[in-house]
């Protein structure tokens, strides 16, 4: 099984304005906590949009409304949440501030 750090993120951004992914993220939380995946292939086959930019994995969540961006560590099975954020606010950046903690 893999574990999920944080689970605190979605809480956080659900409370912050954004209800309509509790759902969704709710979704992916549960399939990602129950994976074990060995590399990106065994990702894209239960989230086929999923792309990887540099050192991270960028899913899709609620039909391309939001991006959730992870770092996923297969060996430990562990994935890491670093942000997210809607689909427009991630087209604006340049994916330079996602080691932050966003704390």
């Amino acid at each position: 099984m893999v574990h999920v750090i944080s689970n605190r993120k979605f809480r956080e951004y659900i409370l912050a304005g954004h209800a309509d992914a509790e759902a969704p993220l709710a979704a992916w939380f549960k399939i990602a906590k129950a994976a074990q995946w060995k590399n990106i292939v065994e990702v894209r086959r239960v989230f086929r949009d999923t792309d990887v930019v540099e050192k991270y994995t960028v899913f899709n969540i609620k039909g391309n409304t939001y991006r959730l961006i992870a770092e996923i560590f297969y060996p430990g099975q562990v994935v890491l949440i670093r942000h997210i954020m809607t689909h427009a606010e991630y087209d604006k950046g340049d994916g330079s501030d996602y080691d932050s903690d966003g704390d």
